[in-house]
C-alpha cells in the first residue's frame, strides 16, 4: 500500500500530516464528479461522539476556512482544520470495496484504541477518562453513517 499512497504537499514538523490513498483520492474525485461539484474539496476532522469518544468525519465542502490546512493529492483538494490536524497527523485514508462491504477507512497512529466499526476512537489523552463512550463494541447503532 505504501506505494499506492502519496503524501499530501504540505508536512507537519514531524513529516506528512495525512496520506490519501490513490484509490481513496480518485473514489473521492468520482464522487465529486456525479454530484457535480466544482470547486469542492473533501474537508477531513474530528468531532466528539461514536462509540469510543472521538469520531471521523468527511464532507465535501467549497469553503475554506481561517487556520485550515489545505493539501492536494492526485488532484483532490483536502481541507483539515486546525483542531482536527491534532488529532490525524499520521494518519492515512484509504478505499476498500469488496464482496461485503465499500468505503473509506482511517488508519490513525493517534489512536490507542477504536470502534469495532472503525468509526470512531479514542486517543492516549482520553485514556485516562477524560471522554465519554464506552471503550466496547458499537452497540445501538452509534457508529452507523
Amino acid at each position: 500500500m505504501a506505494t499506492m499512497e502519496q503524501n499530501l504537499t504540505e508536512l507537519t514538523p514531524a513529516g506528512p500530516m495525512l496520506t490519501v490513498s490513490d484509490l481513496a483520492a480518485n473514489r473521492l474525485l468520482a464522487m465529486m464528479q456525479e454530484k457535480q461539484l466544482d470547486g469542492y474539496a473533501l474537508r477531513v476532522f474530528v468531532q466528539g461522539g461514536g462509540c469510543s469518544g472521538l469520531q471521523y468525519g468527511m464532507i465535501f465542502d467549497d469553503e475554506t476556512r481561517e487556520g485550515d490546512n489545505e493539501f492536494n493529492t492526485a488532484g483532490l483538494r483536502v481541507l483539515v482544520d486546525r483542531v482536527s490536524a491534532n488529532y490525524l497527523a499520521g494518519a492515512s485514508i484509504d478505499y476498500f470495496d469488496d464482496m461485503m462491504n465499500s468505503g473509506f477507512k482511517i488508519e490513525n497512529p493517534n489512536a490507542v484504541s477504536s470502534c469495532g466499526c472503525g468509526h470512531s476512537f479514542r486517543t492516549d489523552e482520553q485514556e485516562g477518562g477524560g471522554a465519554s463512550g464506552s471503550a466496547g463494541g458499537c452497540g445501538g447503532g452509534a457508529c452507523s453513517q
